[in-house]
């Protein structure tokens, strides 16, 4: 089925060969050399064990070179799952702050993208987010490389990273220079904290759709917020079990959320480390609300509403969704 996905890691979705190539080239690290060995690497004991995880591979992009390698393969991956457009949620902090320069990390991704497109049908799009566990000096690079180079694909802000001991407000003065600049605001929120977490979100940084918001469902005022005001929540089950933000698949919100009338999108924020793809998301959705073909099209055109994208390519790609339907429901 042709598809959107909103809540997608850049290094978080290197696939084992690539991160087994880049492994590679720097040895040194604890990261294995062996795609094979890596889901053993990838199992999680908690949250902050997948942040510790997720930096090792974070070191391992260390020039442009790795940049471009990663970026591609990743739309590489996209493109054999139907994936025609992506907004890729980038940490240019992580990379430029081990030495990379800003401007051939630019080129880097631009390079990447404009290939993709043109080679692989995949539009990816980016989200440049502040790796929150790294402090008001990399929201204030994060700001700069967005504002001051920002590259023709950039249409969004975040903030990514652990959310217990780094209270959102905080960051308010990073996310008001991006929205004025024209960036929309989509911070993760409500993924390992309460909707307190959300609120702020959506109160003190503007947030126009919320990445994860697995707790919003614990405040029927905050429901009935999100339901009036059609903010979309980017919800990655595979991953919640992954991390420990919810213990069981059959304890996962996204039921509450569904039969709220939210508008849930599905994704797969960092398949390879939670041994998933977006497909395979689909399909445990599909299971968890009891949807039939028709349910899980109407599902993946939830994500085209919530993007970006223009009018005219959103419509392009519900068109694609539906007419896909068709053909299945003739087949």
């Amino acid at each position: 089925m042709p598809k959107a996905e909103l809540h997608v890691h850049h290094v978080g979705s290197a696939s084992p060969r690539v991160v087994a190539e880049l492994a590679g080239r720097h040895r040194g690290s604890a990261v294995p050399t062996d795609p094979a060995a890596l889901a053993e690497y990838f199992t999680f004991t908690d949250f902050a064990h997948f942040i510790e995880v997720y930096l090792s591979v974070v070191d391992l992009v260390r020039d442009a070179e790795d940049v471009r390698t990663l970026t591609y393969g990743v739309a590489e991956d996209m493109a054999r799952q139907q994936i025609r457009y992506a907004e890729l949620t980038v940490t240019p902090y992580s990379s430029v702050s081990r030495g990379i320069p800003d401007v051939a990390f630019m080129e880097a991704i631009e390079d990447a993208r404009k290939a993709a497109e043109k080679e692989l049908g995949v539009v990816l799009r980016w989200c440049f987010d502040i790796p929150g566990e790294a402090g008001l000096a990399a929201a204030e690079e994060t700001a700069r490389l967005a504002l001051d180079l920002a590259p023709d694909g950039l249409v969004s802000f975040g903030l990514g990273g652990p959310e217990i001991g780094v209270p959102r407000p905080q960051f308010k003065p990073y996310f008001d220079r991006a929205r004025a600049a024209g960036l929309h605001s989509v911070p993760h929120a409500g993924e390992t904290t309460g909707p307190e977490t959300v609120w702020d979100a959506l109160r003190v940084l503007g947030a126009e759709r919320i990445g994860h918001g697995t707790q919003a469902v614990k405040d029927a005022s905050l429901v009935d917020w999100l339901g009036e005001h059609r903010i979309p929540l980017e919800v990655c089950p595979t991953s919640n079990i992954a991390t420990r933000a919810v213990e069981r698949m059959e304890e996962h919100p996204i039921r509450q959320m569904v039969d709220a009338g939210l508008l849930v999108t599905v994704n797969s924020d960092d398949p390879p480390m939670f041994g998933t793809d977006l497909n395979t998301e689909y399909g445990v959705a599909a299971r968890l609300l009891g949807l039939d073909e028709a349910g899980v099209a109407a599902l993946a055109k939830n994500s085209v509403e919530a993007s970006f994208l223009d009018q005219a390519g959103k419509n392009r790609l519900a068109g694609e969704i539906d007419a896909y339907l068709a053909d299945w429901d003739r087949g």
